[in-house]
C-alpha cells in the first residue's frame, strides 16, 4: 500500500532569498537533524545569466531502526539522491529526494517547494509532498513502513525548526537583508542606465515575527458547504489556531481528504473544523473517515440538515416540555447544554410529537452546538471543536424506562453517532439513580467507545464533593438547582397532558420521516371476544415488556402460559350467514377445550384498566414456552352478574356499541443476558413512579411489575 504525505502550507514572514540564505546552512550537515549524516554535491550547473542553478547531491541517512532488521538488510545507512533546483528569477526553490537504497524493493519520492506568498512578496511559503511504496522487505514490509512514517514525521518538524534557527543565526550576524537576483547588466544599454537610478533600500525583518500567522479569515458557519478549489490551500497557522495542534500526518490526512471533496464535489466542500471531527472519529484513517463522511454528506442534503436552524420552527410542545437548553461555557470554553432528564415527560413527548419532532430537536442542538463552538473559538482564541453536556437525573424513574421511549432514544443516538462524530467533549452526569444501571444497560453498546470514555457519572450528591462538578464548571455558571450561583433559565418541564397525544394512526400516517415507523399498535376489543397475543419464549428468565394505553373503555389484563403451541383459529362460522363477527378480527388462541390449571396457566394476577389509563410493566418469565397477553372487555359489576353465553356476547355485541374496547400498545421480549446483573433494578425501580402515577400494581411471586398512570 502507497503511504502518502501532503503538508499545509507554511508561512515565513522573511523574504525568499533570506530563507534561502538559511536553507543551505543546512548542508553538508546540521547537528538540528542528527540522522541525516552526511551529504555531498554531485554535480551542479548554472543558466548563462545565473537565474537557475540545479545542485545535485548524495545523502546519507541513519534511520532509528531496529540493530536486527539492519543486519537482515545488510545496511547502516542508507542513501538517498537529491536534486535542487533554484529559480533566482521566479524566486522559486525546487527540490526532489528519491531513495538509492533498495531502490528496487522500496520507492521513496518527496517534493518540496518554497515560493513567494501570493499576497506579500516578502513573505516565503513552503509546501512538501511525499509517497512511500514497500513493495517488499525481507517479510518486514509492515514494520519498516511504520518505522519510515514515523522518521518522517520526525524530520518534518526539525526542518522547520532548523530554517528558523539558521535565520537567527543570521541575524546575529547582522544579515537582515538579501537583495533579490536581478539579470547582468550590458553598458550602454537601457537595463544599463535604469540600473543607475537609485533602489530602495530593505528593511529588515523582525526573525521572531516567523512565529506569527497570517491575518486568518475566521470560518462562517459550522458545516455549511462553502466554495474550494484546487488551489485553495491550508495554512499551518489557520490550522493551529482554529482547528488545534495537529501531527504531521494528521494535517496531511486533513489535507488531502479536503482535496478530494474538493475534486469529487465541485468545489462544495464542508467546513474544515466538520471535516476534522470525521478523521479524528476514524483515528486518522483516509479511507474509512471518507466513507463516513460521504454517507453524512449524502443524509444532510437528503434530509436538508443544512437548512434546518433557518427553516424548522420547535413546536410549542417543545418550548414547554423539553427540559433542556445552553448555558454559558465549562472552563475550558467549550459551550454547555444542560437537560434536565429526570423531569422530563419522554412518553408524553414521543406520544403527543412522534419520533420525527423530538430527532429534529435533537439535531438542532448539534447543529446550534456546531455554531457555538465557532463562535468560541473567536472569544477564546483557541479552538473549541466539542461541547459540554450536563444530564440531571433527579426523578429519573420507571417511567423514563418506558420501552417505546428507550427505543425511541437508540435511534436517535445512532443518528447522531452517525453524522455528528467527536462533537460530545465531556458527559456530566448527575444524581444518578437505581433505575440508571438498567438505562445504561440499554444505551451502552450504541455509543461510541472513544465518547464513552468522556462519561463522568455522579450518584446522589457526589457531584458537590472534591473532584465533582466545579473541577468543570465554574460555580457562577452551576445552575441554582444545582447548588450554583446562576439562575438558569432551563425549562422544568411537567407531566404532557394526555389530552395532546396522538392517535396510532396519526403517527403510522407521518410522512418523510427521519426514523422509521410508529412502533405502537392498536387494537378493540369487544363483548366476549378477547383481544390476545402470543409470545414465544425459549430461554427462562427472558423479561417481557409492555406498554398499552386503553383509548376507549374498561379492560381486564391477564398473562397465561402454556407448554402447548395454540393451534391456528378456525374459521368464523358467523361469516358463513353473512355475519362479521369480533372474533374473525380478534383470533382466540386459548382453546375452549382447555383447562385452566392443566393445559395453561395464570401467571401475572389480573389488572382491571380504566378508559384513559396508561400501563407499562414487565414480567420475568420463570420457564420457557408460549404465553398470551390476553386484553378483555370488563363490564359494570351489575352486567357482569348475568352470565350469558359466549354467543349471546358475541350477538349483544354486535348490537350494542358500547360493548367495544380500544388500545395501544408495545411489546417487547428482552433476552436473559440483557438484563443480568440489572435485574435487581427492573424489579425495584417502579416505585419510584408514584411522582407521575397514581396507582403501582406488582406481584412478585410471578417476578413481575406493572404501573398505572392515570
Amino acid at each position: 500500500m502507497v503511504q502518502e504525505y501532503q503538508s499545509p502550507v507554511r508561512v515565513y514572514k522573511h523574504p525568499f532569498e533570506l530563507i534561502m540564505a538559511a536553507y543551505v546552512r543546512r548542508f553538508p550537515k546540521s547537528h538540528l537533524i542528527p540522522v541525516f549524516v552526511d551529504s555531498e554535491i554531485i554535480s551542479e550547473t548554472e543558466s548563462k545569466d545565473g537565474s537557475t542553478l540545479v545542485t545535485e547531491r548524495r545523502c546519507v541517512i541513519d534511520i532509528e531502526a531496529p540493530r536486527l532488521l539492519k543486519r537482515i538488510a545488510g545496511v547502516d545507512y542508507l542513501y538517498f539522491s537529491q536534486k535542487n533546483t533554484l529559480n533566482r528569477r521566479d524566486r522559486t526553490l525546487r527540490i526532489e529526494v528519491r531513495n538509492e537504497t533498495f531502490s528496487n524493493r522500496v520507492i521513496v519520492h518527496e517534493c518540496c517547494n518554497y515560493t513567494v506568498h501570493p499576497e506579500n512578496e516578502d513573505w516565503t511559503c513552503f509546501e512538501q509532498t511525499a509517497s512511500l511504496d514497500i513493495k517488499s522487505f525481507f517479510g518486514f514490509e509492515s514494520t519498516a513502513e511504520k518505522i519510515a512514517m514515523k522518521q518522517y514525521a520526525s524530520s518534518i518538524k526539525k526542518g522547520k525548526e532548523m530554517i528558523e534557527y539558521y535565520l537567527r543565526e543570521l541575524e546575529e550576524e547582522g544579515v537582515t537583508y538579501i537583495p533579490r537576483w536581478s539579470p547582468p547588466v550590458v553598458s550602454g544599454t537601457a537595463a544599463a542606465r535604469l540600473q543607475l537610478l537609485p533602489r530602495c533600500t530593505g528593511r529588515a525583518i523582525p526573525v521572531n515575527s516567523a512565529k506569527t500567522g497570517l491575518d486568518i479569515k475566521e470560518p462562517a458557519g459550522p458545516t455549511d458547504l462553502v466554495a474550494g478549489s484546487p488551489d485553495d490551500k491550508l495554512d499551518a497557522d489557520y490550522i493551529r489556531r482554529y482547528l488545534g495542534d495537529l501531527t504531521p500526518l494528521q494535517e496531511s490526512c486533513l489535507i488531502r481528504l479536503r482535496q478530494w471533496l474538493q475534486e469529487t464535489h465541485k468545489g462544495k466542500i464542508p467546513k474544515d473544523q466538520h471535516v476534522l471531527r470525521f478523521l479524528r472519529a476514524r483515528d486518522f484513517n483516509m479511507d474509512k473517515a471518507r466513507e463516513f463522511l460521504c454517507q453524512s454528506l449524502t443524509w444532510r442534503k437528503q434530509h436538508k440538515v443544512d437548512f434546518l436552524l433557518d427553516t424548522w420552527e420547535r413546536p410549542q410542545l417543545i418550548l414547554d416540555y423539553y427540559t433542556g437548553g445552553w448555558h454559558h461555557h465549562d472552563r475550558d470554553g467549550r459551550p454547555l447544554y444542560i437537560l434536565r432528564l429526570g423531569q422530563m415527560d419522554t412518553k408524553g413527548l414521543v406520544r403527543a410529537l412522534g419520533m420525527e419532532a423530538l430527532l429534529r430537536q435533537v439535531l438542532s442542538i448539534n447543529e446550534e452546538g456546531l455554531r457555538r463552538c465557532e463562535e468560541n473559538t473567536r472569544v477564546f482564541g483557541r479552538p473549541i471543536s466539542c461541547w459540554t453536556c450536563l444530564v440531571d437525573l433527579e426523578g429519573l424513574n420507571m417511567r423514563h424506562l418506558w420501552r417505546p421511549g428507550v427505543k425511541a432514544l437508540l435511534r436517535i443516538i445512532e443518528v447522531v453517532e452517525a453524522n455528528y462524530p467527536e462533537t460530545l467533549g465531556r458527559l456530566l452526569i448527575l444524581r444518578a439513580p437505581r433505575v440508571f444501571p438498567v438505562l445504561w444497560t440499554l444505551v451502552s453498546p450504541l455509543i461510541d467507545e472513544n465518547t464513552r470514555k468522556k462519561f463522568l457519572v455522579y450518584a446522589g450528591n457526589d457531584y458537590q464533593d472534591p473532584g465533582g462538578l466545579v473541577d468543570y464548571i465554574d460555580k457562577e455558571i452551576i445552575p441554582d438547582f444545582l447548588g450554583g450561583d446562576s439562575m438558569g433559565d432551563i425549562p422544568e418541564g411537567g407531566t404532557v397532558p394526555k389530552s395532546l397525544y396522538r392517535t396510532a394512526e396519526e403517527l403510522e400516517s407521518e410522512e418523510n420521516r427521519l426514523l422509521t415507523d410508529s412502533i405502537y399498535k392498536s387494537a378493540s376489543i369487544f363483548k366476549g371476544a378477547p383481544y390476545e397475543m402470543l409470545i414465544e419464549i425459549t430461554e427462562a428468565s427472558s423479561v417481557i415488556t409492555w406498554d398499552f394505553d386503553v383509548s376507549k373503555g374498561d379492560v381486564i389484563f391477564n398473562i397465561y402460559h402454556s407448554k402447548r403451541a395454540p393451534q391456528p383459529p378456525k374459521k368464523d362460522t358467523l361469516g358463513a350467514h353473512g355475519l362479521t363477527s369480533p372474533g374473525a378480527v380478534n383470533a382466540q388462541l386459548i382453546e375452549r377445550s382447555w383447562v385452566l390449571g392443566q393445559d395453561y396457566s395464570i401467571v401475572e394476577k389480573a389488572l382491571t384498566c380504566r378508559e384513559g389509563e396508561s400501563v407499562q410493566g414487565s414480567h420475568i418469565t420463570r420457564w420457557p414456552g408460549f404465553y398470551i397477553l390476553q386484553w378483555r372487555f370488563h363490564s359494570s359489576p351489575a352486567c357482569s352478574a348475568t352470565s350469558l353465553p359466549r354467543v349471546d356476547d358475541v350477538l349483544a355485541s354486535l348490537q350494542v356499541s358500547s360493548h367495544k374496547c380500544k388500545i395501544m400498545y408495545y411489546t417487547e421480549v428482552l433476552g436473559s443476558h440483557d438484563f443480568r446483573g440489572s435485574m435487581t433494578s427492573l424489579e425495584s425501580s417502579h416505585s419510584g413512579f408514584s411522582q407521575l402515577s397514581a396507582a403501582t400494581t406488582s406481584s412478585s411471586q410471578s417476578h413481575a411489575s406493572s404501573t398505572v398512570s392515570r
